[in-house]
């Protein structure tokens, strides 16, 4: 069993940055890949980013490309998602999502993942 907690969200101003963190139990979190999502009110969830086991293998969606970066350290059971340039538009919940599959196209059904976190919300003023 693995349990994902998000945490970093918040409140920046247009062209900030913040570090968003998916810590996560269980010893055999470095064996999964790792999804972040974002759903705004109102609209339906986007992908983000995602990493494979070793952090070998990145993609991100073309929105955030150039702009997020995604890392993971398996001695902390953890992945980053370190965002800068944030944009109004980037206002969202944040939700990190596990697997042991790492998809090489984006899939957003949930049932897809193993494992959900709660989500963090990230809010860019303009």
């Amino acid at each position: 069993q693995v349990q994902l907690v998000e945490s970093g969200g918040g409140l920046v101003q247009a062209g900030g940055s913040l570090r968003l963190s998916c810590a996560a139990s269980g010893r055999t979190f470095s064996s999964y890949a790792v999804y972040w999502f974002r759903q705004a009110p109102g609209k339906e969830r986007e992908f983000v980013a995602a990493i494979n086991w070793s952090g070998g293998n990145i993609y991100y969606a073309d929105s955030v490309k150039g702009r997020f970066t995604i890392s993971r350290d398996n001695t902390k059971n953890t992945v980053y998602l370190q965002m800068n340039s944030l944009k109004p538009e980037d206002t969202a919940i944040y939700y990190c999502a596990a697997d042991r599959a790492f998809y090489t196209v984006a899939v957003i059904t949930s049932d897809a993942y193993d494992y959900w976190g709660q989500g963090t919300q990230v809010t860019v003023s303009s």
